[in-house]
């Protein structure tokens, strides 16, 4: 055999190796990566079905938001149909949630100062229905002075009777008030209706402040006023007291537009800084037990 058949077997031989060792390490390359995953790989799935899971409660808080801003925006138009006879002035969804979500693309300055012109228009809005109806009702006042939120029991709706031990429904808002407190009118208006019982709802005095409201002091120990007497606001027309029919002394008080019953809370809004407000709303919410 020749010298140069003898080089091309050898080189072929050593092509052929080269060729198989190249096409065996991949090979196990790929079935290792197929089996094993690196360290870098196993963290970036790590982050991936991190993400997809917090993705999926991001859209469960996106739809609890929603819901958030609907119901604020259902409870401020029932305010402003109880007071004003008027749907509330419209507010942007989108501007609600931006305020909601703290991760809004807008700046933070931008935001608040469209919420700022949007809360000036709402007023001025407020203040040309309040012209335009002189006989609205006012916002009213705390018929008790100087209470705290932790007075206010329950408020309007089915409520758990303490004397008959039944679910039962509640039409006011229970002030608790020691025995002889004074009681001021909420707001100006004419003594519609005096009643004087030892039962029920006790001694009452109702008073009419035009345009179908009227406001009820129930449950009272001394009469101050007489029927068809002119009130100011802030008079006293008398005093906590008590009746057969109630756990303990305090004031129910109710509010009523044309004869339907109406949530006192609603109305109380101008009496109480924005965080006693906020408390009080939740105090009477959470009450499931009314005290007459």
């Amino acid at each position: 055999m020749s010298r140069r058949v003898r080089i091309k077997k050898i080189l072929g031989g050593l092509v052929r190796y080269l060729v198989a060792t190249v096409s065996l390490s991949i090979s196990f390359y790929i079935l290792f990566a197929l089996i094993f995953s690196t360290q870098e790989e196993k963290a970036l799935q790590r982050e991936n079905n991190l993400y997809r899971s917090r993705y999926q409660q991001m859209k469960e808080q996106e739809s609890l938001i929603g819901d958030v801003v609907d119901g604020l925006l259902e409870k401020d138009n029932a305010i402003y149909e109880g007071l004003f006879e008027t749907s509330a002035p419209s507010l942007d969804a989108l501007t609600a949630a931006d305020v909601l979500l703290d991760g809004s693309s807008s700046p933070d300055s931008y935001r608040l100062m469209r919420m700022a012109d949007l809360i000036d228009d709402n007023f001025e809005q407020i203040f040309r229905m309040l012209e335009s109806r002189p006989d609205s009702i006012p916002p009213l006042t705390l018929p008790l002075k100087d209470m705290s939120y932790v007075q206010a029991g329950a408020s309007v709706g089915n409520k758990h009777n303490p004397v008959y031990k039944l679910v039962m429904r509640h039409d006011g808002l229970d002030l608790i008030a020691s025995q002889g407190t004074p009681i001021y009118a909420a707001a100006g208006g004419k003594v519609s209706m005096i009643i004087r019982s030892h039962r029920g709802k006790g001694n009452t005095v109702e008073i009419n402040h035009g345009n179908g409201f009227t406001t009820r002091y129930c449950l009272l120990g001394e009469i101050s006023v007489s029927d068809g007497q002119k009130i100011r606001r802030g008079q006293k027309i008398g005093t906590v007291g008590i009746s057969t029919s109630v756990s303990a002394p305090h004031l129910h008080f109710e509010v009523r537009r044309k004869g339907v019953v109406q949530d006192p809370v609603n109305y109380l809004f101008a009496s109480l800084s924005p965080e006693e407000y906020s408390r009080m709303l939740y105090m009477t919410s959470a009450t499931s037990q009314s005290m007459d």
